[in-house]
């Protein structure tokens, strides 16, 4: 089966990559709840997922969800969260 590579396609790649990142960096250096949070939430950008959902129940997450979905987790995590402080911390000396 061929993927055609669209817009929707590749931000849904580059999004749940970068959460799942996100969710690992908070389960090693944070806490486990957000860091188990944030790789259950990455599970729905993967195109994969979208596939089982349109197969398995006939929907699918639309892209202006994920964008949405994917704003939030970052303006939480790297600005309310301790994530977003130690990352500041590294960078500002």
């Amino acid at each position: 089966m061929q993927q055609k590579i669209t817009a929707d396609y590749m931000f849904s790649w580059i999004a749940g990559i970068l959460v799942f990142t996100i969710g690992v960096f908070n389960l090693i250096l944070v806490h486990p709840v957000p860091g188990v949070i944030g790789l259950l939430l990455s599970v729905i950008f993967f195109p994969p997922v979208n596939e089982f959902l349109i197969h398995k129940f006939g929907f699918r997450i639309p892209l202006v969800v994920k964008i949405v979905l994917a704003l939030a987790i970052f303006w939480f995590t790297l600005g309310v969260s301790d994530l977003g402080e130690m990352i500041d911390q590294l960078f500002v000396k």
